[in-house]
C-alpha cells in the first residue's frame, strides 16, 4: 500500500497486487500529453473533449466503480484499501482530472443504496462506461448551504414532472448529460419534508433548461446557474421515491468526501512541495515566519490524512466527521493559496507571458491556485455550515435558532 494508507481487516498481498496492476495500466496508459491536459478545481475549462475521451478508457478497461463493487454494477471488485490506492497512484501518474466523478461518486452510491431496479439498469452501466456525465442540483441563491430550504418546484403531471426553479454553483452542468436535482413535490410543505431526488435530462427542447456560466476570480467559469422553467423527468426517475429526497440527500452527501479526498491530497502534495521550492529559491524560507507557516501547513496536511483515513476505517460519527474534514481541508487549501503569493514577493503579482489562448487572461499556478481557494472554505457546504453540524450531531449543543 502506499505510505501510511493502513486498514484494518486488509489482505496485504491482495492489496499489493491489486497495486502493482493499477500501476501497470497507468503506466501503460497515462502518456506526457495526457499529463498536460489539465482540469481540475479552477482549471475545469481544460481539456474537456480529450478529458471525455479518457474517461471512455477508464470505463473500457474497469477502473471506474471500484467502489461498486458488493453491489455487482461496478466494472473491478476492489476494497477500500484498494480503492484508496488506486486514487492515490492515479493522483501520482499526474492522470487527467476526471469528469465524471460526479455520476461515480456521489449519483452511483446513492442509486446503489436507495435506486429502484430499474435506474440502477438504466444509469449505472453508462457511469461505468465513462459514457454520461452528471451534475448536482442541491444548492440554489437563498438556499446555498442551509440545503432544507430549496425552492425549486416539481408539479406531477401524469407520468412525468415539470420542475420551475433555479440552481446555482453547479459545477460542469455545461457539459452535463443528466443533473440529479433536489425539489419540492409536495406544495406547502417546509424545511426537509415533500422533497424528492429527480434525474433530469440535460438536454431539453424549447429552453426548458438554461445554462448560465458564472465568472470567477480566475475569469474561469466551471460553476454555473441552471434555470428550469417547465423541465420534465420521468416520474419512474424520482430516486427512493417521492418525498424522500432528504433521506437520499443525506446518503449521498455522507459519501461525498469518502475514498477521493485522500486522492484529493495527494493533489495537495504536489501544491505544497511546489510552495517549499519555490520558497528555497526566492530566499522566503529564511524568514522565520514564513518558515512556520510552511512547517504547519506540512504537519496539517499530515493530520488531514490520518483523519480521512480514520473516517474510511469506519471511525467517529458519521454526520461528524465529514464536516471536520471539510472544515479542515478548506481552511488548509485557502491558506497554502496564500502562501503560494507570499513565498514569491512582488513577483506574484505579474502574470505569466505565455498563457494560453483559452484563458480570459494570464494566471500561472500559484496566483490560480491562490484565486480559486479563497472559495474552499465556502463551496461544498459553507464552514459555518459545517460548524453548526458538528456542534448539533457531534457535541450534542442546542440547535441555532431558525426563522
Amino acid at each position: 500500500m502506499p505510505e501510511e494508507a493502513q486498514f484494518v481487516d486488509t489482505d496485504a498481498d491482495a492489496d499489493a497486487d491489486f497495486l502493482r496492476r493499477a500501476r501497470a495500466w497507468l503506466d501503460a496508459h497515462v502518456t506526457a500529453e495526457h499529463r498536460r491536459i489539465g482540469g481540475g478545481p479552477g482549471s475545469e475549462h481544460l481539456g474537456m473533449a480529450e478529458r471525455r475521451a479518457w474517461e471512455r478508457e477508464l470505463g473500457r478497461d474497469g477502473w471506474i466503480g471500484l467502489g461498486w463493487s458488493e453491489s455487482g454494477w461496478g466494472n473491478r471488485t476492489a476494497t477500500t484499501a484498494q480503492q484508496v490506492g488506486w486514487a492515490e497512484e492515479y493522483a501520482r501518474a499526474g492522470a487527467p482530472a476526471r469528469v465524471g466523478h460526479i455520476g461515480e461518486n456521489l449519483l452511483a452510491p446513492a442509486l446503489i443504496r436507495f435506486g429502484s431496479p430499474a435506474q440502477k439498469e438504466r444509469f449505472l452501466p453508462p457511469v461505468a462506461r465513462g459514457e454520461e456525465l452528471w451534475c448536482q442540483g442541491f444548492s440554489e441563491p437563498d438556499a446555498g448551504s442551509d440545503l432544507a430550504g430549496v425552492r425549486t418546484a416539481a408539479v406531477r403531471d401524469g407520468d412525468a414532472y415539470r420542475i420551475t426553479g433555479q440552481k446555482i454553483w453547479t459545477s460542469l452542468a455545461q457539459d452535463a448529460d443528466w443533473c440529479f436535482v433536489l425539489a419540492r413535490t409536495e406544495a406547502g410543505t417546509t424545511r426537509h419534508r415533500g422533497l424528492s431526488l429527480l434525474l433530469v435530462p440535460m438536454d431539453q427542447p424549447g429552453g426548458r433548461i438554461e445554462v448560465r456560466p458564472i465568472r470567477q476570480l480566475t475569469g474561469t467559469s466551471e460553476f454555473n446557474e441552471v434555470f428550469f422553467d417547465g423541465a420534465v423527468a420521468s416520474a419512474e426517475h424520482v430516486v427512493g421515491g417521492a418525498g424522500n429526497g432528504w433521506r437520499v440527500a443525506l446518503g449521498l452527501l455522507a459519501v461525498e468526501r469518502g475514498v477521493a479526498t485522500l486522492a484529493q491530497q495527494i493533489g495537495f502534495q504536489t501544491e505544497l512541495r511546489e510552495v517549499v521550492r519555490t520558497a528555497l529559491a526566492t530566499g522566503a524560507a529564511d524568514d522565520p515566519v514564513l518558515r512556520a507557516r510552511l512547517v504547519r501547513q506540512w504537519a496539517e496536511l499530515r493530520t488531514l490524512r490520518w483523519t480521512a483515513i480514520d473516517a474510511l476505517d469506519g471511525h467517529g460519527d458519521e454526520g461528524g466527521v465529514p464536516s471536520v474534514a471539510k472544515l479542515l481541508w478548506g481552511g488548509w487549501h485557502r491558506r497554502l493559496g496564500e502562501l503560494a503569493v507570499a513565498v514569491r514577493g512582488a513577483a506574484a503579482t505579474v502574470g505569466p507571458a505565455d498563457w494560453r489562448p483559452a484563458e480570459p487572461y494570464g494566471l500561472d499556478a500559484a496566483q490560480r491556485l491562490f484565486l480559486f481557494s479563497r472559495a474552499d472554505t465556502i463551496y461544498g457546504g459553507s464552514d459555518e455550515i459545517q460548524r453548526n453540524i458538528i456542534a448539533e450531531r457531534v457535541l450534542g449543543l442546542p440547535r441555532e435558532p431558525r426563522a
